[in-house]
């Protein structure tokens, strides 16, 4: 898809806060989080929409969110790791990964802004906690 933006950071010809990259799929910190360390898993396949994608994509790319999900609990100490797939801004099927916080409140987030270097240590937390 020419106008994806998902597929021209595939191409790298966007850049990206790389998390995780293998044949078949990309993952990288969202630049508008909804908590530091949010989290986006895309196929590297132009996939509009969650249920054209064959049954191998699903089964797989839900293994690698439990994988990154594990990781990011892990890393940044919060107690559980929100799942959400959407797609109407950027229709490319990919997967949302916000780390939550039990007393935090989904309905008063906003977009986050990250301190100097903040993000790049968060990535290498997360990282180097994949197992």
């Amino acid at each position: 898809m020419q106008d994806c933006i998902f597929c021209k950071i595939v191409k790298k010809e966007i850049p990206c806060a790389k998390i995780y990259e293998d044949a078949d799929f990309l993952s990288f910190i969202d630049i508008q989080p909804l908590s530091l360390g949010h989290t986006l898993i895309i196929p590297k396949k132009h996939i509009a929409w969650m249920q054209e994608a064959d049954n191998e994509i699903i089964t797989d790319i839900f293994k690698l969110t439990k994988k990154l999900m594990l990781a990011i609990k892990n890393a940044l100490g919060c107690d559980y790791v929100q799942l959400s797939v959407i797609g109407k801004d950027i229709q490319h099927f990919h997967i949302h990964l916000i780390p939550r916080n039990l007393e935090d409140d989904l309905h008063q987030f906003s977009i986050k802004k990250y301190k100097e270097n903040e993000k790049e240590m968060i990535i290498k937390k997360i990282v180097f906690s994949i197992p």
